[in-house]
């Protein structure tokens, strides 16, 4: 319905990477790697949490919440990107367009809300270690998942609606290699003035609120370490937060150049840099900030590599 009555194209083309020959195969070289990379490194942290009864806690059960999210987060751009890559028309059907759109805009959201989740868990675990089982029971843990993403399914939902409805009469060509809402803007022949409003207005509270949380909470967990007798326990209280504020690095950067500035700013070159490390690059990255610089899941990792040699060596 919302096809028929507002816009005139059955299907739209990608052009993000129109590449020679030459230069497509190396891009499809890389985007697979990067892809089936990012698909085992977090499966296998999935697997080990889930194998490993050491890590099953509150910070192992939302890590692997991220994990989950990264894989659906990638899987909603590469394989498409893939399958056009080679094609000579790189299309994507309108309802498949708009599809992608909201649950690229649902997962991306629900790597804010998590990380803020995981430092308001990692306050809690530093601050109030006798009652941290309690505030972070198994309920309380799904509630909070489960709450985050009724809030962020109905806001991508408002976004992809409303982008639907614009009026794309011009042209049906995005720059840009995945439906996101700024080549959207700038390819619709209808004022995108509300939905700009809604992008500036909405998106900076669904993207700072969670960005707030978490630096409120390391503030609070500053002052609680700062306060502590031991140094050797200052180190390890603070070594528990550094993969998590490794991945915050990586993940609102990228996220705060690309939603939070007028449509008139989209850049082709610039924005597709900026969506692969931010829609590639941090599901990529977080299971080796996770791994590499987390003592307890290299021991796990460890202790499951040793028990499969035990088993292959009877």
């Amino acid at each position: 319905m919302l096809k028929e009555n507002h816009s005139s194209v059955p299907e739209f083309i990608l052009l993000g990477f129109s590449e020679p020959l030459e230069h497509t195969i190396i891009l499809f070289v890389v985007f697979l790697i990067m892809y089936l990379v990012t698909l085992v490194g977090n499966s296998t942290i999935i697997f080990i949490i889930r194998v490993d009864a050491h890590l099953h806690t509150p910070m192992y059960f939302f890590l692997s919440i991220l994990s989950f999210v990264d894989i659906c987060l990638t899987t909603c751009t590469v394989p498409k990107l893939l399958i056009n890559i080679f094609l000579e028309r790189k299309s994507i059907s309108f309802v498949g367009c708009f599809l992608q759109l909201h649950f690229f805009l649902s997962f991306g959201n629900m790597t804010g809300f998590l990380l803020a989740i995981m430092a308001v868990d990692r306050y809690l675990a530093i601050s109030k270690p006798l009652h941290y089982a309690m505030l972070m029971s198994r309920g309380v843990r799904v509630r909070l998942v489960a709450g985050s993403w009724v809030i962020i399914s109905l806001h991508s939902a408002a976004h992809s609606v409303m982008a639907a409805r614009l009026s794309y009469c011009a042209s049906n060509e995005i720059r840009h290699y995945f439906c996101d809402l700024p080549p959207l803007f700038k390819l619709s022949c209808s004022d995108t003035s509300p939905n700009e409003l809604l992008l500036l207005t909405e998106t900076t509270v669904f993207l700072m609120s969670p960005f707030l949380c978490i630096t409120i909470s390391y503030i609070l967990i500053i002052i609680t370490i700062c306060g502590m007798p031991s140094t050797d326990g200052r180190y390890r209280a603070f070594s528990t937060c550094s993969s998590h504020l490794t991945a915050v690095a990586l993940n609102y950067g990228p996220v705060l150049y690309t939603y939070i500035r007028p449509a008139s700013a989209y850049s082709l070159e610039k924005d597709i840099i900026i969506s692969v490390l931010y829609s590639v690059g941090n599901s990529l990255l977080n299971p080796f900030v996770y791994s590499i610089r987390n003592k307890e899941v290299k021991g796990a990792l460890s202790r499951i590599l040793s028990k499969r040699a035990m088993f292959w060596n009877k």
